[in-house]
């Protein structure tokens, strides 16, 4: 364990409770259910577009890419590719209708669409894919922060959720918001500082850095086969785009922030702000990655052994970084981590509030009523969370896990609200598409898996193909049920 000084100890702290002071002290405008979802639908477009940044970010951009670009290549940047056109596609489609429709929640139009099963249906792959989210996170922090604290990792994650869930409860939507547009501002400064310290240090000087990452392929962006089993560079950017699709159109957490805007022009601007900002602040954390590799190349006698992949990155931290500078730094992971869990935990809240208690328990219930289902939610869903996260210590690439879960959880709602969106395909045909997606997502996901005679029916498509086929085939097969009942019923 490397201690910390107390400088540093002291602006962690002092950084800590400054969110959470910011946070709460909204307390006092989160009187109503739409205050508490919707901030009054009364933010500039640049505070929601930094706070669409910070959740995009969190620990797992901070670190884990970081620990991809170390022990690889700059092969996962090609999932930012695809946000400028998720962007554009969000702007011209997206942002204006659910602007129009005014609802809070994401997938109260599935219902009017396709019926009640197809809103339930999204709200509870969104929730597990929310629980994996947040567990990733707040694994990842504890990861970083129990190098140096000397505490363990399960205390480190019970603290860091525990105070998310206060300012998250108590400050509502706006709170997560501009808490969230600080710890961007934070974070982006702990990245920047973190290169100009490697460059300053690195032995033989910029020219090194290059010379060696190049001799080693770190810049590599991935293979341009044709391969479908491996992440090549065609694989991650298909499933960046259906990743990238599905934020902007369908993630309640983004959907929740275009409500939050003022005027169209605000939403617009925040989705440009989150889209355009994201590749050059990823290509620093992989470039981190890529001058640790250098650092420690070499100088391998700094490197202890058993340290590698998402830990070295925090090694270093604490390892070379200037006291004072530590502690922005770990402030900086901190905020990485906390920027995407309140966000997490208030959509997920909203939800729960609005296509669970409200369409199947008490419809017509009170503002004091709807409160307390938010604040108990907001509760529950942190500590579930929590327990996600605890479940992860000991994962090697917690990145990959991330990626795999989202994949999974996710369960293709993409394919069931493009669906609706571009096609006239009913009740019928949208059940249909979606049990055949669901069918062959559980068998993308279990047959990895299978072992002796069943190994011959295994997927040979890798995981990060999971989404992509699952949205197609619920798209297609809904298309096809929809046409061949059109063609029946006119003979």
């Amino acid at each position: 364990m490397l201690e910390l000084p107390v400088v540093d100890y002291v602006i962690l702290i002092v950084y800590l409770l400054g969110i959470v002071i910011l946070g709460s002290w909204f307390v006092r405008k989160n009187r109503t259910p739409d205050a508490f979802m919707a901030a009054n639908r009364s933010l500039s477009g640049w505070v929601v577009g930094l706070s669409i940044v910070g959740t995009y970010i969190s620990s797992i951009s901070f670190l884990a890419n970081p620990g991809k670009s170390y022990m690889a290549n700059w092969n996962p940047l090609v999932f930012s590719f695809a946000l400028p056109i998720a962007g554009w596609i969000a702007i011209r489609y997206f942002v204006p209708f659910y602007r129009k429709v005014g609802e809070v929640s994401a997938y109260h139009h599935l219902e009017n669409r396709f019926g009640p099963w197809a809103r339930t249906y999204a709200v509870v792959m969104y929730l597990l894919t929310q629980m994996a989210r947040v567990g990733t996170i707040l694994y990842l922090v504890a990861l970083t922060m129990t190098t140096f604290l000397g505490v363990s990792i399960q205390t480190i994650i019970i603290i860091t959720g525990v105070l998310v869930i206060i300012y998250t409860l108590l400050g509502g939507i706006e709170a997560v918001i501009w808490t969230d547009a600080v710890q961007t501002v934070v974070l982006v400064f702990g990245a920047i500082i973190t290169i100009v310290v490697l460059l300053v240090n690195m032995p033989g000087g910029i020219s090194q850095l290059f010379t060696v990452a190049m001799e080693s392929n770190k810049f590599s962006l991935g293979s341009f086969g044709s391969s479908l089993s491996e992440p090549t560079f065609w694989v991650v950017l298909v499933y960046g785009m259906a990743i990238n699709l599905q934020n902007f159109g369908i993630d309640q957490g983004y959907i929740q922030r275009y409500i939050t805007a003022r005027s169209d022009k605000d939403a617009q601007m925040s989705v440009w702000i989150g889209a355009l900002s994201y590749i050059p602040i990823s290509a620093t954390f992989f470039f981190i990655g890529t001058a640790l590799f250098v650092f420690y190349s070499a100088q391998p006698e700094l490197l202890p052994a058993g340290i590698e992949g998402d830990s070295v990155f925090p090694y270093f931290i604490v390892s070379e970084l200037p006291v004072g500078i530590t502690g922005i730094i770990i402030a900086a992971i901190f905020a990485a981590a906390m920027s995407t869990v309140d966000s997490s935990l208030n959509s997920s809240a909203t939800l729960i509030l609005e296509d669970i208690y409200k369409r199947y328990v008490r419809p017509n219930a009170s503002d004091k009523e709807a409160m307390r289902v938010l604040y108990t939610a907001t509760l529950v869903w942190g500590i579930i969370g929590t327990g996600m996260a605890l479940l992860m210590i000991g994962a090697q690439s917690a990145l990959d896990i991330w990626w795999e879960y989202a994949s999974i959880f996710s369960g293709g709602m993409l394919g069931l609200f493009l669906l609706g969106l571009i096609s006239r395909a009913r009740n019928p045909a949208a059940i249909t598409g979606v049990c055949c997606g669901m069918l062959v997502i559980l068998w993308m996901s279990v047959s990895k898996s299978w072992t002796g005679n069943l190994a011959a029916f295994s997927s040979p498509f890798h995981t990060f193909l999971v989404i992509v086929i699952g949205t197609l085939v619920i798209l297609l097969v809904g298309i096809f049920v929809s046409r061949m009942r059109r063609s029946f019923s006119k003979k």
